[in-house]
C-alpha cells in the first residue's frame, strides 16, 4: 500500500478556510475545521458544527459538547487528550442535515485530518458520522458500543451527545459506551 506524506493540520486549515466546494462557506461565520491534539490516540468525529461552534469556530462547545466534555471523563480522558472533528467544516442552514454534494466537497478533510492524526480509534457521535466513516446503511442502534473496521482504523460509534440530550433515557448507554472506549485504550 502506498503511504501519503501527511499533510501538516496547519496547511489543511489554510485550505478549508479556502474552499468553496459547496454554498456552505457563504452563511459561516467561522470555519469549524477541529481541535485538539493532534497526536491523539481518539479522533472524535461529529456531524457538522451548529450555531455556537460556528460562532467560536470550535466543534462540541454548546450543550452537546458539555456532555461530551463529561463523557470523556469515563473513558479517562480529557478534552485536550483527543482531537475533534465534524463532517462538514461549515454549519448547514437551519442545523440541517449534510447534503451529498457539500459531504463531497468536504470529505477531503476529514481524511486528510485523519491520516495526520492518525488516531488509535475513530470515535463517531451519531448515526450521521457513523455512516459516513463506516459507509454502512445499519443504524447506530446496531453498531454503537462496537469496534468495526474501517481501513487500518478501529471505528467506535456511540450515539450523538445532542441525541441523548433530547432523549434522557439514552444517557446510561452512552455513559457505558464511553467506560469501554477507555478500557480498549488501556487494553
Amino acid at each position: 500500500m502506498v503511504q501519503h506524506e501527511k499533510i501538516p493540520l496547519e496547511t489543511l486549515y489554510d485550505q478549508a478556510s479556502r474552499c468553496r466546494g459547496c454554498e456552505l462557506w457563504q452563511g459561516r461565520t467561522n470555519l469549524v475545521f477541529g481541535v485538539g491534539n493532534p497526536h491523539a490516540d481518539v479522533l472524535i468525529v461529529g456531524e457538522a458544527p451548529g450555531e455556537q461552534e460556528d460562532l467560536r469556530g470550535e466543534p462540541f462547545v454548546g450543550r452537546a459538547g458539555q456532555l461530551l466534555n463529561e463523557m470523556l471523563g469515563y473513558a479517562g480522558l480529557k478534552r485536550e487528550d483527543i482531537y475533534i472533528a465534524n463532517v462538514l467544516k461549515c454549519r448547514p442552514p437551519g442545523n440541517r442535515n449534510p447534503q451529498a454534494p457539500e459531504i463531497q466537497a468536504c470529505s477531503y478533510f476529514l481524511r486528510e485530518q485523519t491520516r495526520t492524526i492518525d488516531p488509535k480509534y475513530i470515535v463517531t457521535l451519531g448515526n450521521f458520522a457513523m455512516k459516513f466513516i463506516l459507509k454502512t446503511d445499519k443504524g447506530i442502534t446496531k453498531m454503537r458500543g462496537q469496534v468495526h473496521q474501517a481501513g487500518r482504523f478501529q471505528v467506535f460509534p456511540v450515539y450523538h451527545p445532542a441525541y441523548v440530550l433530547r432523549n434522557g433515557s439514552q444517557r446510561p448507554v452512552l455513559q457505558a459506551d464511553f467506560e469501554r472506549l477507555g478500557q480498549l485504550l488501556n487494553g
